[in-house]
């Protein structure tokens, strides 16, 4: 069972995120009983959240479509095997276990943001808390224990984690392989912890917890909830009542045991809905306060609430931005690392707008983004900063930091643009939590600095060989790698674009610098590949190269004496070259026309779409100076120029083009080790 997020403030729609209404009626023994029996016979893991979005109003709920939770139906079915964003009170899309405790830690982040940010005396525009409700496999996950632990250290106060502490998991009891004291680690972590030993049944008791949690101020709070699962079925407390339907003996025998006639299906008692009646008139009226509150915030503070208004549409600008971005002859001329180059934009554009909140994974300065008049986001009582902040320090957590940042963008769709960065090499940890942003079409900008061999002594634990696969075929995903300063800026302008709101973005960066080229275009990044050197119109030979390899590929076509028709074409993105018309392809690359070699420190998996042979990596890398790296593993402009002149020769002589698996690898075997 995977986390479930919920945004509860207020108000129920105050435009800050959906949200869901629980009752404050005062029932009987009697109708408590009742709806607990009723939610045991009709659900199962997340099919209670579908239930309790339909018992609490949400006119899309309907019970036809709980009806169709795990059916087999490709259309028109919300009730998914687990919760997706799309579709009415759904936070985040979950399954991954102890990722939806990182989202929600991430919507605590930007609650406390925004509410120091906005909220003024006497009007909290921003008052809410977030609950996740998680099971035994999200505590035990990872990403799920980084986490709890940052949101302890930051003292979020405005996060209550349920943990249903039935001890099963799909294996069956959890002593087999899981015996802490969970209760004694959060605490130790900086969480207010609330221990309940009868979750199945003690209502009264699970109430008086919550209402604990919701008023404890200064940290998270954690309620330890003991229940019971698979609870008066013949496979309680076992694995097969986590992992497998009941069947239908079990279930006819769980609704004997509960009361309920074994022979009906779905049938919900009218005193059921009349207990959640009030939830809706709850909420209108939560709603209408919230809007008051709203409408004295815009006549005392109209310009944040302005500001508030459009964060809340989904623009994080209200001017161009562009503007504030130097032009390509105000940059400067000599080499220069494009993670440096990252690093101007982010002092251009970081500062000034409330959108942006910045942070890295331990490598806030070595990443470059950090900048200027920053305030870190910390509980003020720390002395570091204050919940005002838009800077944060993940600690040496990559898979949580990501999460977070899912959280953070879902909070209130396009209302947060998280800044997140670390290595490249160690996206590789944090790959899991973007691939559930690309799922859920929530945008952050991720960093990822010393992208290639170019890192140097660090070796190859650090160089990145492979990876760019990975993102490179990840969907709703964009990895951009730039050659210089002015394609940084392109890749930034590609990120932000309003055609891009719904994308998660990625940029391979060079810890060793590279020269400004004369032919780089920012405008042209979003094309995915343009011609940056050469412009013969039916050229003998196209080098195709990204990032700190276009350099490199430039002098290679320089150094070259079988052929002075040549081009260079620079390609910081491939998704978006292959979004680009046939026409424009076929222009760029001619395969059908001329012979095309890639160059590129990377694997050269993938470039079998692009050219006909390539200069790439085979191996992992090695420990030395980055120049010694690259002679070592014939990246050296005038190798390249000798093994794509015998190449060239060799295809010369046979008088035709290479076709279909007849792709060279030009460096193969060269320096292995």
């Amino acid at each position: 069972m995977s986390p479930i997020a919920i945004n509860e403030a207020h108000a129920p729609v105050n435009g800050l995120k959906k949200q869901v209404q629980t009752t404050d009626k005062v029932a009987s023994p009697q109708e408590e009983q009742l709806v607990l029996n009723t939610i045991r016979c009709l659900a199962a893991d997340l099919c209670q959240q579908y239930l309790f979005l339909h018992f609490s109003g949400y006119e899309a709920w309907t019970l036809d479509q709980i009806k169709q939770y795990h059916a087999p139906v490709m259309s028109g079915s919300m009730a998914a095997g687990h919760p997706e964003i799309e579709y009415p009170g759904i936070e985040v899309t979950t399954g991954p276990l102890g990722q939806g405790i990182a989202n929600a830690v991430g919507m605590a982040i930007a609650s406390k943001q925004l509410a120091a940010t906005y909220n003024r005396e006497g009007l909290k525009v921003v008052d809410n808390k977030i609950w996740c409700f998680s099971g035994d496999g999200c505590l035990q996950e990872g990403v799920g224990q980084e986490a709890i632990s940052i949101a302890g250290h930051l003292g979020l106060d405005s996060l209550i984690l349920i943990y249903d502490n039935n001890s099963v998991t799909v294996d069956g009891n959890i002593d087999a392989c899981f015996t802490d004291d969970t209760s004694a680690k959060v605490r130790a972590q900086g969480w207010h912890v609330i221990d309940m030993y009868d979750g199945s049944n003690d209502l009264a008791a699970i109430l008086a917890s919550l209402d604990e949690a919701k008023m404890t101020t200064g940290k998270p709070t954690f309620l330890n909830i003991r229940t019971v699962i698979g609870h008066s079925s013949q496979k309680q407390n076992t694995g097969s009542a986590h992992g497998a339907a009941l069947g239908d003996e079990d279930v006819a025998h769980v609704k004997t045991t509960l009361g309920f006639n074994p022979d009906e299906k779905f049938v919900i008692p009218p005193s059921v809905y009349s207990y959640f009646a009030e939830c809706r008139p709850k909420g209108a009226r939560a709603e209408e306060e919230w809007n008051a509150t709203m409408r004295a915030y815009a006549e005392r503070y109209p310009a944040e609430y302005q500001e508030l208004q459009m964060r809340l549409s989904g623009k994080f600008a209200s001017d161009d931005w562009h503007a504030r971005l130097p032009s390509k002859k105000d940059l400067p001329a000599g080499a220069q690392s494009t993670r440096k180059s990252s690093g101007v934009v982010v002092q251009a554009l970081l500062p000034a707008y409330n959108a942006f909140v910045a942070g890295s994974a331990d490598l806030l300065e070595s990443t470059f983004v950090n900048y200027i008049g920053q305030v870190e986001f910390q509980k003020p009582e720390s002395g570091l900063g204050d919940y005002s902040g838009r800077q944060i320090r993940f600690g040496i957590r990559e898979f949580s930091m990501v999460g977070l940042s899912v959280g953070l963008a879902a909070y209130q769709k396009g209302m947060f643009i998280p800044v997140v960065s670390t290595f490249f090499m160690f996206w590789l940890y944090a790959a899991p939590a973007a691939r559930m942003a690309a799922l859920q079409g929530l945008r952050f900008i991720g960093i990822g600095t010393h992208d290639s061999i170019g890192i140097g002594e660090d070796g190859p634990t650090h160089q990145p060989v492979e990876l760019s696969s990975y993102f490179r075929c990840l969907p709703n995903f964009q990895l951009v790698r730039p050659a210089d300063a002015e394609e940084v800026i392109g890749a930034w302008q590609l990120a932000l674009s309003e055609e891009n709101a719904n994308t998660p973005s990625l940029f391979a960066l060079s810890r060793q610098a590279v020269p400004l080229l004369e032919g780089s275009d920012r405008n042209k990044v979003g094309l995915g590949a343009y011609v940056v050197y050469g412009h013969e119109i039916e050229p003998e030979l196209t080098i195709v190269a990204t990032g700190s390899e276009v350099s490199r590929a430039i002098d290679t076509a320089k150094a070259l004496t079988l052929t002075r028709k040549v081009r260079v074409v620079s390609m910081p993105s491939q998704k978006h070259f292959d979004a680009q018309p046939l026409q424009y392809r076929q222009s760029t690359l001619p395969t059908s026309k001329s012979l095309v070699v890639a160059i590129e420190a990377w694997s050269s998996y993938g470039w079998t779409r692009y050219a006909h042979a390539s200069c790439s990596m085979h191996t992992f890398g090695y420990s030395a100076p980055q120049e010694q790296l690259y002679e070592k593993f014939g990246f050296k402009p005038e190798h390249m120029a000798g093994k794509i002149d015998a190449w060239m020769h060799k295809w010369r002589a046979e008088a035709r083009l290479p076709s279909v698996g007849e792709f060279d690898e030009l460096l193969l075997g060269y320096a292995q080790h």
